[in-house]
């Protein structure tokens, strides 16, 4: 029996891919399928009637600001007194100019455009990522809501206007859009969708909008505050230190007995993470410990399980069809190894083509899954190292140790 150990193993590898797979496709129709959804713009909402200041911190976004200022100042007013705030957070390159010219280019909405030079950060206080742009602008500002959207995103017109009535209407503290991941590089097709379908998975959206669920999310893209809470729970400047500022939030927001409201915006808000490979390297390095608890065993094991279901399948694949031709008298376990393992990327196809059915997502290089397992397989130990160690743990060049 000794000898079929090795057989075995990879069959029971092979069906263990296909099985997860199977899993976190059935997981991700059933979410999607009950899981709320930012309201259609309709007349059903009433007007809304607070006002809103849209703020952008921006740090080296010369890539991202112009587009992302046009698509907000393009925006169907939301309400009689909205404005866009950009702040710039001591950019080297070319943010501020390209943020004016980008207003300047949107005459009739270039007099709601302001930008802030947040200034150097405090010498004697640690402060990370965007919570000294965020909080820079939010002690300049008086309006009743206060909107924080990063550089990358892209809103539809009638974004700002269908939140700010859901928000209101449904009496809400903090309103946060789930968006629609893009991907434009390579290494953003490869690793991209598979983040999306763990993060639709792996958190509970209805259990973070129970008042009674101490469960707490929110993507930090699209975070709506209604300025009163904000205040209370210290805004960003009670979270200097911290790396992933949204999650904090937004426990704090549930921590308070405040209203949190976590929507999939998948129709209203478009994010595209990272240009390039390393980018997305940092990025992800940056916060897959951070994410998964701080957690160790999470962190590692939930890279392990995503080789396991992205790339075992792949590289199952290959080995039985070498086994068949270097060891053929064991014709029928290789190809119920072959029948296994094609059946898990059959699996990844099917995932990627409910995601195009579902939000309008392609299936661009669907077949580089395998080679993407493999690098979130590298993300999950060094996010870990780095974020232990603070060697190379770093925010587009900043450090965050």
């Amino acid at each position: 029996m000794q000898h079929l150990l090795g057989p075995v193993l990879l069959l029971a590898l092979a069906a263990a891919a296909a099985l997860g797979l199977l899993i976190l496709l059935l997981g991700l129709q059933r979410v999607f399928a009950t899981a709320p959804r930012l309201a259609a713009a309709s007349a059903e909402l009433p007007p809304a009637t607070g006002s809103l200041t849209v703020v952008i911190p921006a740090y080296n976004e010369a890539a991202n600001i112009a587009d992302c200022v046009s698509a907000v100042l393009a925006s169907d007013p939301p309400c009689n007194d909205w404005s866009l705030l950009v702040v710039d957070d001591d950019s080297t390159d070319a943010t501020a100019a390209l943020a004016r010219e980008a207003a300047a280019a949107s005459p009739a909405s270039a007099a709601r455009f302001s930008l802030l030079q947040a200034g150097p950060r405090p010498a004697d206080q640690r402060w990370v990522g965007k919570n000294w742009a965020c909080s820079r602008a939010a002690e300049q500002l008086s309006s009743d809501w206060l909107l924080f959207i990063d550089a990358d995103v892209r809103l539809q017109p009638a974004t700002l206007g269908r939140a700010l009535r859901q928000a209101e209407a449904e009496q809400a503290d903090l309103l946060s859009l789930a968006p629609r991941l893009s991907c434009g590089c390579l290494a953003e097709w490869m690793v991209q969708p598979i983040m999306a379908s763990l993060l639709g998975l792996g958190f509970p959206i209805e259990a973070a909008n129970d008042p009674a669920s101490p469960v707490a999310f929110a993507a930090g893209p699209f975070m709506l505050f209604r300025r009163q809470a904000y205040e209370r729970i210290g805004g960003h400047r009670a979270l200097a230190a911290e790396v992933v500022e949204d999650l904090a939030l937004a426990r704090r927001i549930k921590a308070s007995g405040l209203r949190l409201l976590y929507l999939l915006g998948l129709d209203a808000v478009d994010l595209r993470m990272y240009q390039n490979l390393p980018a997305l390297w940092e990025g992800w390095t940056k916060n897959w410990y951070l994410g998964l608890d701080s957690s160790l065993s999470k962190a590692l094991g939930a890279a392990a399980v995503v080789v396991l279901m992205f790339s075992a399948p792949w590289l199952l694949s290959g080995a039985a069809l070498v086994l068949l031709l270097v060891l053929p008298a064991w014709q029928t376990w290789w190809l119920a190894l072959l029948a296994l393992a094609v059946l898990g990327v059959a699996l990844q196809l099917q995932l990627r083509l409910w995601t195009r059915r579902e939000f309008q997502v392609p299936i661009t290089h669907w077949w580089l899954m395998g080679a993407g397992g493999l690098l979130v397989g590298a993300i999950g130990p060094t996010s870990v190292l780095r974020s232990l160690t603070g060697r190379g743990w770093t925010w587009k060049g900043r450090p965050l140790a």
